[in-house]
């Protein structure tokens, strides 16, 4: 029963530690899934983007519910950023510099949780208040782990 207990917890502790690249069939399709995450991300982000700076009404439930789609598909990409899945508009920084690259994603991720509450208070003003500090961490990481 030992015996069977230990390669149970080896076979667990192998699963866990699997890379993440081995979701993806082929680095190409990592690429194209991160690229996608983050396009869905950037266009229900654009258009809270309109209302808060006033090129479209502002509409309390729109908001809502795109800052709802902004804060979920910001969990989403990083599982795209494996070893081995170099590429499209990644820079080589994102698997040289891991420790600052995965505190952009949290501040993203936070950023984006402060964004679904500020929208959900149905007012503009707080959905201007937090949009500049949402879209900055958006800049930060393209800054540092984007190529043109």
């Amino acid at each position: 029963m030992n015996r069977f207990a230990s390669l149970a917890v080896a076979a667990a502790c192998a699963a866990v530690t699997f890379p993440a690249a081995a979701q993806f069939a082929k680095p190409e399709d990592a690429i194209k899934y991160r690229q996608s995450a983050l396009f869905v991300m950037s266009q229900h982000f654009g258009r809270l983007g309109a209302m808060a700076n006033g090129r479209v009404p502002y509409d309390a439930a729109a908001a809502a519910a795109n800052a709802e789609v902004v804060a979920d598909m910001a969990k989403l990409p990083w599982a795209g950023f494996a070893a081995g899945t170099e590429g499209g508009k990644a820079k080589p920084e994102i698997w040289k510099e891991d420790a600052k690259f995965k505190e952009r994603q949290q501040k993203l991720i936070e950023e984006t949780g402060k964004l679904v509450t500020a929208a959900k208070a149905g007012n503009i003003d707080a959905l201007k208040a937090q949009f500049g500090p949402t879209a900055a961490s958006c800049k930060a990481c393209h800054d540092s782990f984007r190529a043109q």
